[in-house]
């Protein structure tokens, strides 16, 4: 379990995050929802450990993490995919895939994480030795999330996946975060497909200036008037 109480964090002098507190169940899908600037970024930044916690407390699995390494963290189980991908465009598919596999010791381990990882996309098998920065941005958005995958996470923290992805490609996308959920890893989501995200989670969060606002199953915040009228345009 990812346990946040009350935390917060910011750039310089300026909080951006305030006194945020948030549950991610393992082996569930959880999905933040926030308006651009509301503070999504930063609050995967701060569980990754890229941004140093000011206040409260960030607990995975009974460890606390809030003072731990970025590279501790991914070791404990937590792997993020940010958004942007963040590709080495130059570098093929298979190496910006084999990227993520750092922290494995074993490599028959690692070897059967890739072999999982391109079960999952196949086109990836196809384009390995590709260069990265030639594949679509679908395509490149999967390698992002298979090289996160290679570290081998029981939770996956997923930063706007669909951001500049053509409709078809978002729903491609979007099934397979819910089938990396589906095959048993924690996913924390961050997507501006609101309707979409919350079809396939188990509990949604929204963050307006930084605060959580609205805590509940996905299914009723689906059903929730302010966040239809704030987010799904009814």
């Amino acid at each position: 379990m990812l346990t946040l109480d009350n935390v917060s964090t910011g750039y310089d002098a300026t909080n951006v995050l305030h006194g945020v507190s948030i549950t991610a169940n393992p082996g569930e899908l959880t999905v933040v929802l926030g308006a651009n600037g509301s503070g999504k970024t930063t609050l995967f930044r701060t569980i990754s450990g890229l941004m140093r916690v000011r206040a409260g407390s960030i607990t995975y699995e009974g460890r606390q993490l809030q003072r731990a390494r970025p590279n501790a963290i991914v070791k404990a189980g937590i792997a993020h995919c940010p958004e942007g991908r963040h590709l080495f465009g130059k570098m093929s598919v298979e190496k910006n895939l084999r990227l993520g596999s750092y922290p494995h010791r074993n490599r028959s381990r690692t070897e059967e994480v890739y072999a999982e990882v391109l079960d999952m996309f196949p086109i990836l098998k196809e384009k390995a030795k590709q260069p990265a920065g030639s594949l679509s941005g679908g395509q490149q958005q999967m390698v992002a999330i298979g090289r996160a995958l290679m570290s081998d996470p029981s939770l996956l923290i997923l930063d706007e996946p669909s951001m500049g992805l053509a409709p078809i490609v978002v729903e491609q996308v979007l099934e397979s975060v819910a089938q990396i959920n589906r095959n048993g890893i924690g996913v924390l989501l961050s997507e501006q497909n609101a309707k979409a995200s919350l079809a396939i989670a188990h509990r949604g969060y929204v963050l307006a200036e930084g605060r959580i606002v609205l805590a509940d199953d996905a299914s009723r915040l689906l059903d929730n008037p302010e966040v239809q009228a704030a987010y799904l345009g009814l």
